[in-house]
């Protein structure tokens, strides 16, 4: 058995680093338990009103949680690398992404994601649900390790804002600052509200799965209801009682051996939990020319199998589980205007396509490009453009957003100008080494899998005309089954 990494208590508090492969938190990438801790470390964030707000305006978690997870882990991977210049690309990413979310909530107080005393919440949820899933899970942290995690958290929050001072610098005040936090600041947000019902008991298929949705509601029946009271049972007793979170009988027992049956896979070979390896896996779609694709398809298979017997066993009506109703699509390969709207105009699920949803379309492809600010840049100001174009197109009632009815009653209007300059910068975008046509390692970087068999030309290269004609066409044609699909539509 392949020995695995040093947990976060083995390294001494002298020889640790801050960052890199010895550092602390790194130990936590590969421990099971951290999934559970990271769910929890989300409900308390969700649960500042600043936070809040901007998930609901502006997050895709809703919609598409497995992106949203995939893109996470792999942020929080780079902020964590032992190469500065990695960390230091990364940093200016986040600070340029926050920056760009501000608004109001629901009662009219204004929040910005660049607020530096609630980013550094963020950072102490991340510290505490650490130490806490260590404890709950029977291994207390030393005081010692505590306090070196707790500086590699500062020097997280330091990296990004410049210095720590909104963190206290003692570990003995920091307990102090949570507490006091939890108990005059959360709130019972809606954000939070999603989170721990509305997200576990409507968590969409990953892309994997999304070709067996009998059985991954059967599952997820069963499996919803008890994460959502795992992290309710976890959550500090203060914000529990004054959010009026229900607490199951025997909830505590349940948290605490969901803890510890987690903590027996950290015993397992190394690779068999890898989280980066589980996640890509959960992220392929069946069918793709990517060479793990076929052994996904192969899986798909059986599953499929799997569910069409627990579905004759346990027929379940709910749209949800039953799939898209054929007689709503348009044909083989195609969605309907409704499904559209939902599965990719809607990115953040509020029922409204809003500049938010075409922000969250250009944050996601600039960072599967992993783009530099100028052409990141450029490409936000190509979809600013296009939502200037489709509101004045498309918002008949002038209310500042499009309704799916506004959308259905003008759907020409969408493959304007702006859009194809939008699919132009992008091309340029992907185009890293500007020889006027996608190669199929850039292929790569933007779509996640290898060049796709349709659109293989004789010279290997994928060109400019090509890649926008089928950007708009997946954009206007509504189809499906295309490289974009997983970009832009899978969850």
């Amino acid at each position: 058995m392949t020995p695995r990494p040093a947990s976060p208590a083995d390294p001494s508090p002298a020889d640790a680093s801050v960052f890199g492969p010895e550092a602390q938190f790194s130990g936590f990438f590969d421990d099971p338990r951290w999934a559970l801790a990271i769910i929890r470390a989300t409900v308390l964030e969700a649960a500042h009103p600043q936070v809040g707000a901007a998930l609901v305006d502006n997050s895709t978690f809703v919609v598409h949680p497995w992106r949203r997870l995939r893109n996470t882990f792999l942020s929080m991977r780079r902020m964590f690398d032992p190469d500065p210049a990695v960390r230091e690309r990364e940093t200016a990413r986040l600070n340029r992404l926050h920056a760009r979310m501000s608004g109001s909530d629901s009662h009219g107080r204004s929040y910005d994601a660049m607020d530096r005393a609630t980013r550094a919440w963020v950072v102490a949820t991340l510290f505490e649900s650490g130490v806490t899933m260590r404890r709950l899970s029977g291994q207390p942290l030393e005081r010692a390790t505590m306090a070196h995690m707790y500086a590699a958290y500062r020097g997280f929050l330091a990296a990004l804002d410049g210095d720590a001072d909104e963190l206290p610098e003692s570990l003995n005040d920091f307990w102090r600052y949570f507490d006091r936090v939890v108990e005059d600041e959360l709130e019972d947000t809606e954000a939070a509200r999603v989170i721990l019902y509305r997200l576990f008991d409507h968590l969409p298929a990953p892309p994997l799965l999304a070709g067996v949705p009998t059985l991954w509601a059967a599952g997820r029946a069963v499996a919803g209801p008890l994460l959502g009271a795992i992290t309710v049972a976890s959550l500090p007793e203060p914000y529990r009682r004054r959010a009026g979170l229900p607490e199951m009988p025997g909830a505590q027992t349940l948290m605490q051996g969901a803890y510890l049956a987690a903590g027996f896979a950290r015993f397992l070979p190394q690779g068999v939990v890898d989280p980066e390896s589980i996640i890509e896996v959960l992220s392929l779609s069946p069918g793709r020319d990517d060479p793990r694709a076929r052994t996904a398809t192969a899986l798909a298979a059986r599953m499929k199998r799997a569910s069409a017997l627990l579905r004759l066993l346990t027929p379940l009506g709910d749209d949800d589980v039953a799939g898209p109703d054929p007689s709503r699509t348009r044909g083989e390969g195609q969605r309907s205007a409704e499904e559209f709207f939902r599965q990719v105009l809607d990115q953040t699920g509020d029922g409204h396509l809003d500049w938010p949803d075409l922000a969250a379309m250009a944050r996601e492809l600039a960072t599967r490009l992993d783009l530099d600010e100028p052409e990141e840049t450029r490409l936000y100001d190509a979809f600013a453009a296009w939502w200037r174009e489709l509101q004045a197109a498309l918002d008949t009632d002038g209310d500042g957003r499009i309704s799916p009815a506004e959308y259905a009653a003008a759907i020409p209007s969408l493959a304007g100008p702006a859009l194809i300059r939008v699919a132009e910068v992008l091309f340029d975008a992907t185009d890293k080494d500007g020889s006027g046509t996608i190669d199929a390692e850039e292929y790569r970087a933007l779509f996640r899998t290898a060049f796709h068999r349709d659109l293989t030309t004789t010279d290997g290269a994928y060109g400019r005309s090509a890649f926008v004609g089928d950007f708009l066409s997946f954009m206007a044609g509504r189809r499906t089954s295309t490289p974009y699909d997983p970009l832009l539509a899978d969850a």
